[in-house]
């Protein structure tokens, strides 16, 4: 495809924006090239500079399960925009979306929301802290909690794709406070206990990983994690910032029967707009100003316009069928990949929880951030390109989720299904 305008386009943003992007995965690091620049989306499809459509499995990283420019979401915007963009004063939408997030995850009693995961995550650290009086952190490596000091340790995705997994910029204090652990491997949680006891304010994870690919827990891991946070005074946090409301109406917790202290959420809470928010037990969440001693605040949180695309979301989450239709499409989509990387001869491993999906590139079983990077980087690359040369846009990053939404109908699948054909029978006649 011809795509003149981005190449124009990007070299413009790098005049003024450094590395001309706002987010780095964005940049094409991890596959090669210029960035594509988009001017417009509908349904599950995008439109670049250049008129170019692309069948879309990013969706924004994940915000759009019902699909770009939702008629019932940009209603509800439209509406909420015409009596005001933002108050710096309480609005009942923020209750009303509060009473959903509460209603459909097992783990919330009571939510606090923001502007962004990354705010969401950091808020929920402090608050940890706060409630046991403890300051060490449990993360583990290639997870991603935003770029929050204590979480750019070990981090995933964008870390790892410009090759900075530990960004400069990190105090030694922060560093020492936080213990990064093996992502699947309980002996390394017990013996950490172990090594600090009272000492662990808090331990944090992705329950399914989706920012060094798609990578699974376990059986009985996220289990093991809150029996041992249980057994030792720790605060267990799930960031659900990209699986709440992805993978089910009350995310991994609700799927794994595992329910966490405090979670935290964003994304698809926004319906596409900016959004953040962490929530928990009662007992914890009064401990947060002005109720309690921590401190936490923010201009634009709980802005009308978030709330509004938040609540018409999950209000269409809520509809009977929904997540049967997800599920289905991301079952369509991982089978049918599998089944052409087999045809072709591609070593490969495929993971998949209702419509959040990913690949990797490799003959090796992928449970950690190790074997993630025993992926064919390379190959991703090319692969990337070859899609997006017919009309399919991934993840520009071999160690990033996709996602499907209700616009992927049969129709976009089985265009998908054809281009990988397509690009494999080219990348196999090259080698």
């Amino acid at each position: 495809m011809m795509n003149q305008r981005s190449v124009e386009a990007f070299e413009r943003a790098k005049r003024v924006i450094p590395g001309g992007v706002n987010s780095p995965v964005r940049a094409f690091k991890g596959v090669g090239g210029n960035p594509v620049f988009m001017r417009s989306a509908k349904g599950c499809r995008l439109t670049d500079l250049d008129g170019n459509d692309y069948i879309d499995y990013v969706m924004s990283w994940g915000p759009l399960i019902l699909g770009h420019a939702d008629p019932g979401v940009v209603g509800a915007v439209q509406r909420a925009a015409a009596g005001g963009t933002s108050f710096g004063a309480p609005s009942e939408a923020e209750s009303d979306l509060a009473e959903l997030v509460i209603a459909m995850v097992p783990s919330v009693e009571k939510v606090r929301f923001c502007s962004s995961g990354t705010e969401a995550t950091m808020s929920a650290l402090r608050l940890a802290r706060g409630f046991t009086g403890r300051s060490k952190l449990i993360k583990f490596a290639g997870c991603y909690h935003g770029h929050g000091d204590a979480f750019l340790i070990s981090a995933g995705s964008g870390a790892l794709t410009m090759g900075t997994p530990d960004s400069p910029g990190i105090t030694p204090g922060v560093a020492g406070d936080t213990l990064c652990l093996p992502y699947n491997d309980l002996d390394a949680v017990a013996a950490a206990f172990a090594a600090f006891p009272g000492e662990i304010a808090a331990l944090i994870v992705e329950p399914y990983v989706g920012n060094m690919g798609l990578i699974l827990p376990k059986p009985g891991y996220l289990a093991g994690l809150r029996d041992l946070t249980a057994k030792h005074g720790a605060v267990l946090i799930f960031d659900e910032v990209m699986t709440g409301f992805r993978v089910g109406p009350g995310g991994v917790q609700e799927r794994e029967g595992v329910t966490p202290d405090l979670t935290t959420l964003g994304k698809i809470i926004g319906g596409g707009l900016p959004v953040g928010a962490f929530g928990g037990r009662a007992e914890i969440m009064d401990n947060i100003s002005p109720l309690g001693a921590v401190y936490q605040a923010g201009t634009l949180s709980g802005n009308p316009l978030a709330m509004a695309a938040g609540i018409a979301t999950l209000r269409a989450l809520r509809e009977p069928g929904v997540y049967e239709r997800l599920d289905a499409a991301g079952a369509r989509f991982t089978e049918g990949l599998a089944e052409r990387f087999t045809a072709h001869g591609v070593p490969h491993q495929v993971a998949r929880r209702g419509s959040m999906v990913g690949f990797f590139f490799t003959d090796t079983p992928v449970v950690d951030l190790p074997t993630a990077k025993t992926a064919d980087t390379a190959f991703y690359g090319r692969f990337f390109h070859e899609m997006l040369d017919r009309g399919v846009y991934l993840a520009p990053s071999q160690f990033e989720a996709g996602f499907l939404s209700l616009a992927h109908d049969e129709d976009a699948l089985h265009q998908t299904l054809a281009a990988a054909d397509g690009a494999l029978e080219a990348l196999h006649a090259i080698a």
